[in-house]
């Protein structure tokens, strides 16, 4: 096993959980996460809200993605990183289902990583962007 697949620096830990998400590995992707997490979901984002499991993350969030956008994908390009403090810039990019209309919109992330988990999730994203794909 390599030092960053056991790294709790918070970075490697932020990183993978990206790479899990984006392998759509959600049991990898629960195992970066505090079992009393809370993730929030930006208000007017359509997941809008503070989910505070692991299980609850995946289920209400990444697998309700799944259901909505075809190829949801958050591709993290910027991170800064400050103690347990992770800030990630990057975008998210997909089609939405019911519409057929596609995003590509800037995102920011904000984690904060304590003995090696995520213990808070907190996103940043042009929620009318996402929307307006959402709508005819």
């Amino acid at each position: 096993m390599s030092e960053f697949a056991t790294s709790t620096a918070p970075a490697d830990v932020v990183r993978r959980q990206y790479l899990a998400s984006a392998a759509g590995d959600l049991d990898a992707l629960r195992a970066t996460l505090a079992p009393d997490v809370e993730w929030t979901e930006m208000a007017g984002f359509p997941l809008a809200g503070t989910y505070r499991t692991p299980e609850s993350v995946t289920s209400n969030v990444m697998e309700q993605l799944g259901k909505e956008w075809d190829g949801w994908a958050a591709h993290d390009d910027t991170y800064v990183a400050d103690g347990e403090n992770v800030v990630v810039l990057a975008r998210y990019t997909a089609t939405n289902k019911a519409t057929g209309k596609p995003i590509d919109v800037r995102v920011a992330h904000h984690f904060v990583v304590r003995g090696g988990l995520i213990v808070r999730f907190e996103q940043f994203v042009d929620t009318a962007l996402v929307r307006d794909a959402m709508n005819d």
